[in-house]
C-alpha cells in the first residue's frame, strides 16, 4: 500500500562489484553534462595549461576553429568521471587505457554523455577481485562522437570466493595508427599561427624520435586541489573522496585520481612541446605508482615516432612518451630499473600529438 514501509525498495546503490558484469553489457551512465566557461576556467586554475589553442578564442579563430576548444584532457576527464559510479566505484585500482581517440573538437556549451559495454572479464587468482575491460563512449548533443577508449580496472568482489562468469580477455590496438589521427582536428590556416604567441619555435619537423625532453618544472599537489578536480569530473569513487574509509586501507589515505597526474604532466609538458596543441589519441598507459597530497610532480617525454597525416598538410604527429615522478626531477628521465620501473615513477603514458608543420 502506499506509504508502507515494510520490506520497501533500496533507493540507494553501492555500486557494481565484480560479479554484477557480464560481458556485452552496454551501461548508460548519468548524468548529462555541459560544458562551460566556467569549467573551462576552473581546470586552468587547477593545472595552469598554457597552450594556445585551448587558451585564446582570438588564437583558435585566426587558425580555423570557431572558438577555443575545451582542453582535450577536460573532455577525457568529464567522460570518464561518467562512468565511475557504475564501472569503478568500487575499483581496487584503475589499471591502464588503450585505443583512445579523439574524435571531435567540444566546445563551451556542448553537452557530453557517455555509455560503456563490457567488452572484458577476468577474475585474479585470488578470487577476491576481477579485471573489468570496457569499451567507454562520450558523445556530444548531436549524438556525435567526442572520444572513445578502453580502459580496465581492478574491481572487488561483493562476495570472494564466487565462480566467476565466462572470461575473455580483448585485444586491444598497442597504438593508433597516423592514418587514424586528425578527426578531431579542423584543416588549420597556418599562415595566421604565431610561434611567438604560441609560445614556442618549435614545430613538428624540429623533433626526431628517440629525443628526451626534460619539462623542468615541478608541481606539488595540494589536498584541496585534488578533492576539486574529482568533483568537477563527478568522479565518486571512494578512494579519492572517502578520508574517513582510506584509513583502513593499505595506504591509510586518500589516492590522487589518476587523471589528475596525466593532467598535470600534460601542463607541465608545454615546457618543451608549447605546439603539441592537440592530444590525438592515448596509445596506452600505466598508473604506476600512487600519488599523494603533498607530493610533486615532474615530467619528461620521449618521441617515439614523428608520423606525417595522409591528406595533411598543415599539421602532423609525434607520438610521444609521456612519464611523470614524484619529489624527483627529470634531468636524468628515469623510468625502469632492473628490477622494473623506478620507484619515483608514477605515470608511463603513450600518446599522439599534433603540431603545426
Amino acid at each position: 500500500m502506499p506509504g508502507s514501509t515494510q520490506n520497501p525498495v533500496p533507493k540507494t546503490s553501492a555500486g557494481r562489484f565484480f560479479e554484477d558484469f557480464h560481458l556485452g553489457d552496454v551501461i548508460v551512465h548519468a548524468t548529462p553534462r555541459t560544458v562551460t566557461a566556467g569549467d573551462v576556467s576552473l581546470y586552468t586554475a587547477l593545472y595552469g595549461p598554457r597552450f594556445a589553442v585551448q587558451s585564446s578564442n582570438a588564437f583558435a579563430q585566426a587558425i580555423g576553429y570557431p572558438t577555443a576548444p575545451v582542453d582535450d584532457l577536460l573532455v577525457f576527464h568529464i567522460v570518464f568521471g561518467k562512468t565511475v559510479p557504475d564501472v569503478s566505484v568500487n575499483a581496487v585500482a584503475n589499471l591502464g587505457y588503450a585505443d583512445g581517440r579523439f574524435l571531435k573538437p567540444v566546445f563551451p556549451g556542448d553537452t557530453l554523455s557517455t555509455t560503456s559495454e563490457v567488452i572484458g572479464l577476468k577474475q585474479t587468482s585470488a578470487g577476491d577481485a576481477g579485471i573489468v575491460y570496457v569499451r567507454s563512449i562520450g558523445r556530444n548533443q548531436h549524438g556525435e562522437i567526442v572520444l572513445s577508449y578502453a580502459r580496465w580496472v581492478l574491481v572487488r568482489k561483493r562476495t570472494p570466493g564466487t565462480p566467476a562468469h565466462a572470461e575473455q580477455v580483448p585485444e586491444l590496438p598497442k597504438a593508433v595508427l597516423p592514418e587514424e589521427l586528425g578527426e578531431g582536428c579542423p584543416p588549420l590556416d597556418l599562415s595566421a599561427y604565431d610561434d611567438a604567441l604560441a609560445g614556442s619555435r618549435f614545430r613538428w619537423g624540429d623533433y626526431a624520435p628517440g629525443e628526451r625532453i626534460d619539462h623542468v618544472d615541478g608541481m606539488t599537489v595540494e589536498e584541496a586541489e585534488h578533492q576539486i578536480a574529482t568533483r568537477l569530473y563527478q568522479n565518486t569513487a571512494k578512494v579519492h573522496f572517502d578520508g574517513h574509509g582510506a584509513r583502513s586501507t593499505r595506504f591509510g589515505k586518500r589516492l590522487i585520481y589518476g587523471g589528475h597526474v596525466i593532467s598535470l604532466a600534460r601542463a607541465l609538458s608545454f615546457n618543451g612541446l608549447g605546439n603539441a596543441f592537440h592530444i590525438a589519441a592515448l596509445n596506452g598507459g600505466r598508473h604506476v605508482a600512487p600519488l599523494f597530497a603533498g607530493d610533486t610532480v615532474f615530467a619528461w617525454s620521449e618521441v617515439l615516432e614523428v608520423a606525417e597525416l595522409p591528406g595533411r598538410e598543415d599539421v602532423g604527429a609525434l607520438r610521444l612518451r609521456l612519464v611523470a615522478t614524484k619529489n624527483r626531477p627529470c634531468a636524468d628521465h628515469p623510468l625502469k630499473t632492473g628490477e622494473g620501473y623506478d620507484p619515483d615513477v608514477i605515470l608511463d603514458l603513450d600518446y599522439w600529438a599534433l603540431l603545426p608543420r
